[in-house]
């Protein structure tokens, strides 16, 4: 028996379980509709929210910072590698945010990781919703402190937690907008328990940044908690259509952050193009929040469809749409009928969500027009009575 031949039976055991990701490729711009594998389908399980990541002003600033600055940094940012562009992102970021100071990174991911191991260390704890993302479970491990995890979005469960585990210092982190379930963290009411328990707090606003706030500020300009939240994580990956994350906090806290980040210190940073594009994406944003309120308008209207054919949608209160099928194999088989009539909508099953719980995760985009989106609701009415979902 081979040293890795373990793999050939955990890859069957994934095909038998319907966990096996089918990883299919694009041919061209992200948009409402692409090729993938070949067929021309309806993309509804991409995180482009505003139809950014093929939009000419975008495109545009990325052509003209390569002729400017060339296509790579070349260096780490604290070495030769910040360029003016870098600086200019950081201050628009900062601007929109209404925060003193930002932070910018190679990923969304990479910016949890940043970020909690230099607020916190192996005297410290940490109070983690249960269902925070992968990027910030990895963060939390990464800084050795004790991981305390507090019940989902529940204030009460937090401020239990805080009354029993000491520490050196204390961080509270949670999602913004949870990614599989689409529901919002009830952030006024954490800040709150950490102001009364002096908490750090961190808010991952991967999916809130371009979908939630005034014309897309996110998580912490929608319940106005500017000056009172600690750090708010944010990503250029989704609803801004590019690549990139960042951290907005006070000066302080930013200053000391490109001191001691590991992502910071030591990986590239991102290129001309990639920083010249999410500036572009600002400068949008600064200027109206038409596409924020097309991207409402679509997901309202699909989502009430949805429940009017009966399907069970979760408990959904963004864009992100759940559609509840619990047994993995039976998500799998639906995604795959969905795909053949034209409707690419990705299953989604354990360990990303709990057994069980599996489901397709539909995400709605300003970039949609009502057709398209009545085409979806057609395709998605027909396998789910083929399946016995509705």
């Amino acid at each position: 028996m081979g040293k890795l031949d373990f793999i050939d039976k955990e890859l069957e055991s994934l095909k038998e379980q319907g966990l096996y990701i089918k990883i299919r490729t694009i041919a061209g711009p992200q948009g409402p509709w692409f090729i993938a594998d070949g067929s021309r389908v309806l993309n509804m399980c991409s995180n482009n929210y505003l139809g950014f990541a093929n939009d000419p002003r975008l495109k545009e600033a990325a052509k003209k910072a390569i002729d400017e600055f060339g296509v790579g940094p070349g260096a780490v940012r604290t070495i030769a590698g910040t360029m003016t562009l870098h600086e200019e992102v950081e201050r628009r970021l900062a601007s929109f945010k209404e925060a003193e100071a930002t932070i910018f990174l190679q990923s969304g991911f990479l910016a949890n990781q940043a970020v909690i191991p230099v607020l916190v260390g192996p005297d410290d704890v940490i109070f983690s919703d249960e269902l925070n993302h992968a990027s910030i479970i990895d963060g939390c491990r990464l800084s050795g402190a004790k991981i305390v995890r507090y019940a989902h979005n529940d204030p009460a469960s937090l401020e239990e937690a805080a009354k029993a585990h000491v520490g050196r210092r204390r961080l509270v982190v949670t999602d913004g907008v949870f990614s599989m379930d689409g529901d919002i963290a009830p952030l006024r009411e954490i800040t709150e328990v950490a102001e009364k328990y002096d908490l750090i707090t961190v808010v991952d606003d991967a999916h809130g940044e371009g979908v939630l706030g005034r014309a897309g500020r996110g998580i912490v300009d929608h319940f106005g908690l500017q000056g009172r939240f600690d750090v708010e994580i944010g990503t250029l990956s989704k609803a801004f259509g590019v690549v990139g994350g960042y951290a907005a906090g006070s000066a302080k806290v930013v200053e000391y952050l490109k001191q001691r980040a590991r992502p910071f210190l030591f990986s590239t940073g991102l290129t001309p193009a990639d920083v010249a594009a999410s500036i572009a994406a600002v400068g949008v944003l600064e200027e109206s929040d038409e596409l924020v309120r097309r991207l409402w308008d679509n997901a309202d209207y699909f989502k009430s469809r949805m429940k009017e054919m009966g399907f069970d949608i979760g408990v959904s209160w963004t864009p992100i749409t759940p559609v509840m099928t619990g047994d993995a194999v039976k998500a799998s088989e639906f995604s795959r009928k969905l795909f053949a009539e034209g409707v690419f909508a990705q299953s989604i099953g354990y360990p990303t969500v709990p057994k069980g719980k599996a489901r397709i995760r539909v995400m709605i985009s300003a970039a949609h027009s009502r057709s398209d989106l009545d085409y979806g609701l057609e395709k998605f009415h027909k396998v789910g009575k083929e399946l016995g979902v509705i």
